[in-house]
């Protein structure tokens, strides 16, 4: 798998990296990108078998909050043929492995993910990446990754396990550092399994009884972003985990994004000054995933197969970012003015950001310039 696969005439200055379920952990946790969930007992296979979707290249498939508790055995039931089903596609040579996404399941409790964890086949693991905790929280933690470990022990092969924060109890002030750090401690047992670190914006706002409007970004909403601001502070630390960003619920996309004119400015000139780009759910989503770079979340969840190429076009590294990170990283020590001479390129305190931005590259590419994000994701599939 490689991102911007529905843009193959596009030129970078530096590829993206292929990548699949064994990459190296340190490169892998950054190229999830956009990570689209949908119904567990949605068929999805066909879209795997023909590539119908070349720039999707993670997707969850859901047993919980997008399916209903009656269709749960459906759901199972569907997911394990599709797994042993796209495995023998590979296998047989119908279907190509690099175009296979990475594929995940998003379980319901510890009960629902033994029940789908022990009909699991040797065949239908190697299709799957891993697993995702939903409402994870100090006291269901432990036995989610032990048991996910467990997996890992009697296949003998690697599945990884993704927390979502979204519970209450991180959402209530006088709770929340004290379950973060409860948090903190069983990642950091299983930091092998941690693939990423998921937070649920929908979730947090709802406890509050708020919802953000298309013309707002969930960094407006104050006691979301407390939550979030929080999480970063606990799990993103020296980088210890990649944190991905919340999800964007609106969407107008139109099947056809013909520009008469490609933008002459760089494209935070019009988002965060509120010029007409695409529509405005697009536009909202754009904007809060640049609010999401600046805050340090790599990548995000998405429910709509449009949000994906908008969101992975935005991961891409410009190169000058990409020129000081890897100037940052070659250097012992000592203060350097960065490539564009435009700014100063402290080594130590710079060297975290680098490292970020450096692995982001490798996953997404190197572009041009801002203005180029434009003609990366302003194509038809």
């Amino acid at each position: 798998m490689r991102h911007h696969l529905y843009n193959p005439k596009f030129e970078f200055v530096v590829e993206p990296m292929s990548f699949n379920k064994y990459t190296d952990r340190e490169l892998l946790q950054y190229c999830l990108g956009a990570t689209m969930y949908m119904p567990g007992f949605k068929d999805f296979t066909p879209k795997i078998l023909n590539n119908s979707m070349p720039g999707l290249t993670t997707i969850v498939l859901c047993f919980e909050d997008a399916c209903p508790e009656e269709k749960v055995s459906e759901a199972m039931e569907n997911v394990h043929h599709l797994l042993a089903t796209v495995t023998a596609a590979v296998e047989n040579g119908t279907l190509e492995s690099e175009k296979v996404p990475l594929i995940f399941v998003r379980i319901r409790n510890l009960a629902q993910f033994k029940a789908f964890g022990e009909k699991l086949t040797k065949q239908e693991i190697k299709s799957l990446c891993g697993v995702n905790f939903p409402k994870f929280n100090a006291e269901n933690g432990y036995e989610y990754y032990a048991y996910l470990q467990y997996l890992n022990e009697r296949f003998g092969e690697i599945l990884y396990g993704m927390p979502i924060i979204e519970d209450p109890v991180v959402a209530y002030k006088e709770s929340r550092m004290t379950e973060l750090m409860g948090i903190k401690k069983i990642l950091d047992k299983y930091k092998k399994l941690v693939l990423q670190v998921r937070v649920g914006g929908t979730d947090f706002s709802s406890v509050f009884g708020v919802r953000r409007g298309v013309d707002y970004s969930l960094y407006d909403i104050m006691c979301v972003r407390e939550c979030l601001s929080d999480i970063i502070n606990v799990c993103g630390r020296n980088n210890d985990y990649v944190i991905s960003g919340p999800v964007w619920e609106y969407f107008r996309a139109p099947k056809e994004l013909m520009f008469e004119k490609l933008p002459d400015h760089g494209l935070e000139d019009y988002l965060i000054r509120r010029k007409p780009l695409v529509n405005n759910e697009i536009d909202g989503l754009l904007r809060e995933v640049i609010l999401d770079k600046a805050n340090g979340f790599v990548g995000r969840t998405v429910i709509h197969p449009t949000h994906v190429k908008f969101v992975n076009a935005l991961m891409a590294v410009t190169k000058e970012e990409y020129d000081d990170a890897c100037q940052i990283i070659g250097t012992s020590g000592g203060v350097v003015k960065g490539s564009g001479g435009n700014k100063m390129n402290e080594i130590r305190p710079h060297t975290n950001w680098a490292k970020k931005v450096y692995n982001r590259a490798r996953a997404f590419g190197v572009i041009e310039n801002e203005g180029a994000y434009v003609k990366l994701f302003a194509v038809n599939e």
